[in-house]
């Protein structure tokens, strides 16, 4: 079953579970503010992600910016990451998506058709 961490008014989401809905792929959506990734997921995302723990913030989002994120992200450890990542589903890159295949942030179409479908 695929896991999506999504949010009702975030533009990208909805195309994300639209394109989900066309190529008839079963998934299970989370509201990622009210229920944020768990520290395991996070971990299995940022080992996706090589490690790039940047990877996984949403970088354009109000509390990432009022919280100075950007000042402290090149110092962050993994665990503070998750720490904070896990606690504020805001800080988050939606849609994070989450299956046996593979780990998506964000939604570029080509990529979730290679990683999904081929």
């Amino acid at each position: 079953m695929v896991r999506i961490y999504a949010y009702k008014n975030c533009d990208t989401c909805r195309k994300a579970l639209k394109w989900l809905e066309q190529h008839g792929i079963k998934h299970e959506v989370l509201a990622i503010r009210e229920t944020p990734p768990t520290a395991s997921e996070l971990k299995r995302a940022i080992r996706a992600r090589n490690g790039r723990v940047r990877d996984l913030f949403n970088t354009s989002g109000g509390d990432y910016r009022e919280m100075g994120i950007k000042d402290r992200i090149g110092d962050m450890d993994e665990n503070e990451a998750v720490e904070l990542l896990s606690k504020n589903g805001n800080l988050v890159k939606r849609p994070l998506l989450l299956s046996e295949k593979a780990i998506l942030v964000g939604f570029r179409t080509d990529e979730w058709q290679a990683s999904l479908i081929a």
